[in-house]
């Protein structure tokens, strides 16, 4: 049976693993590879990292560092960061990765979604829709870590997605982003209406009650979470963490009772 995902999000900047809250001021909290043997140790579903930086500075995927994390993963990758066309992200696969991120360059170019689908299989095509709640109501996409608005609604972007061939769809909420106070639910619920593409959610979580609230009402869905499994305690101390089986079962009960 299907079971929803739990994912952890790494964020990397200068090939160091950092967190951030809102997009802004990224801490550092650790050494990204040390990070992907303890979640190997934690038995995760699937691991999800980020180069925040790869697009806004325009600078190329780092292919050695993926190759080290590919190598050092024992479950599903997948990457984002900087990659704009097909050749890249043949590159990526061929390090090791499972699955690759498309963020900023399929918002001016939506093709580029049908055309890596077509050399690798779309449920390896994964888009991730950075969005911020606007001023005067309605949602907005932000490209370049969070510092470009595109003025295009993601509620309506996300059938685009679907209809080009995308295998799914991660929404993060910019303004939920290391906040720790909970998932956008009315955000989630927008999206999930429009599209049946496998949906994952990230920006918000900051206790298993805020992940299990999102799956008794979603069912199969991935949800992902970087603060909730790289912090521990109010004071925040650096400690990596992961729901054991019985933990995640507790999660799952709207699904498998």
């Amino acid at each position: 049976m299907l079971r929803p995902r739990i994912i952890p999000s790494l964020l990397i900047q200068d090939n160091g693993l950092v967190k951030t809250v809102n997009f802004k001021n990224p801490k550092y909290v650790g050494d990204p590879i040390n990070a992907v043997k303890i979640f190997n140790e934690k038995e995760v579903d699937e691991l999800a990292i980020f180069d925040i930086d790869a697009s806004s500075q325009g600078n190329e995927p780092n292919y050695s560092l993926i190759e080290r994390l590919a190598n050092q993963s024992m479950m599903p990758l997948c990457y984002g960061g900087g990659v704009k066309t097909v050749v890249q992200a043949q590159r990526i696969f061929s390090l090791g990765i499972e699955k690759i991120a498309l963020s900023s360059a399929v918002i001016s170019n939506t093709n580029l979604i049908t055309e890596i689908a077509d050399r690798v299989g779309s449920q390896s095509v994964i888009v991730v829709l950075d969005v911020k709640k606007k001023l005067l109501g309605g949602y907005e996409i932000y490209t370049y870590n969070g510092k470009k608005a595109t003025g295009v609604d993601p509620i309506k972007f996300v059938e685009k997605v679907q209809q080009f061939g995308a295998g799914e769809i991660i929404i993060n909420s910019i303004d939920r982003d290391g906040v720790m106070k909970g998932f956008d639910l009315d955000l989630i619920n927008k999206i999930r209406e429009r599209i049946t593409l496998p949906m994952t959610v990230l920006g918000g979580a900051g206790s298993l009650e805020d992940i299990e609230k999102v799956i008794d009402k979603h069912g199969v869905i991935g949800v992902a979470a970087g603060s909730l499994f790289v912090f521990k305690g109010p004071y925040k101390a650096v400690l990596i963490n992961y729901p054991n089986q019985e933990e995640k079962n507790k999660l799952f009960h709207s699904i498998i009772r």
